[in-house]
């Protein structure tokens, strides 16, 4: 990604972002995150991720089609774990996405299970409940918020240390926050309702989903949740800017 002019790279807030599957990267997030000032940095897991945090400002975890554990597969999820529960001990800017939030909940002592509950795809509205009304980022998606899905595994047991903030209909562990500033979604706020014409149509007919119907229900909501989803995007911004900022005047 390429730094604006206006400001040294040397000046600016840097978050890493986890990419977890070659064709998944940052997406609209890493977009909004650069037009907020900040350098986005991401690495492929398969390709190395580093040693620790220092010189980050901010994690994001993004998903992939892994269990937290699947090692013999992913390799680089020890890294990744060791990368969370650092992030979780300082209490880093942290936005975990479907796997990176199963991930964080796996770390933390939670539980997930592969296979398990409701699968869902496409554009889903999540409940912000009173803790998330009160959260510096879910309060951003409003009481209801049309988010995009493709899970199947779930969360079923939060860790100890976390705090329920949304959930949808059919799953309750949407949004959880472990400590001020570490956060885990299992939706999707860097997927538009345009990514979905990417999406494998046999497999998805396979499940008995129509691809057509999935992508014609997210462009009906794109604009909500566009804006949801940036205002989510910002609010994390905010932190990461406010973590830089203590860390230079420290």
């Amino acid at each position: 990604m390429t730094t604006p002019p206006d400001r040294p790279l040397s000046q600016r807030p840097r978050v890493l972002v986890v990419v977890n599957s070659e064709g998944s990267g940052p997406r609209r997030l890493g977009v909004w995150l650069l037009e907020a000032g900040i350098d986005v940095v991401p690495m492929l897991g398969e390709h190395g991720l580093p040693a620790t945090l220092d010189g980050f400002d901010g994690l994001v975890l993004l998903g992939g089609g892994l269990m937290p554990d699947d090692y013999e597969r992913a390799p680089w999820l020890h890294d990744e774990r060791r990368l969370a529960a650092e992030a979780i001990e300082a209490d880093l800017p942290t936005l975990g996405i479907c796997l990176g939030a199963q991930l964080l909940v796996d770390v933390a002592g939670g539980e997930v299970r592969a296979s398990f509950g409701p699968k869902e795809r496409g554009s889903t509205p999540i409940r912000v409940n009173e803790a998330g009304r009160g959260d510096a980022l879910l309060s951003r998606l409003g009481a209801v918020a049309p988010m995009i899905e493709n899970h199947e595994d779930m969360i079923t047991v939060l860790p100890p240390s976390a705090v329920l903030l949304a959930s949808s209909d059919a799953v309750e562990h949407q949004a959880f926050a472990i400590g001020s500033h570490v956060r885990g979604v299992q939706f999707h706020p860097e997927v538009a309702a345009a990514d979905l014409a990417a999406w494998d149509d046999a497999a998805l007919r396979g499940e008995g989903y129509d691809a057509a119907a999935l992508m014609a229900a997210a462009l009906e909501v794109d604009e909500q949740n566009t804006r949801a989803s940036r205002e989510l995007v910002a609010a994390f911004a905010d932190e990461v800017r406010s973590r830089h900022e203590g860390a230079v005047a420290g």
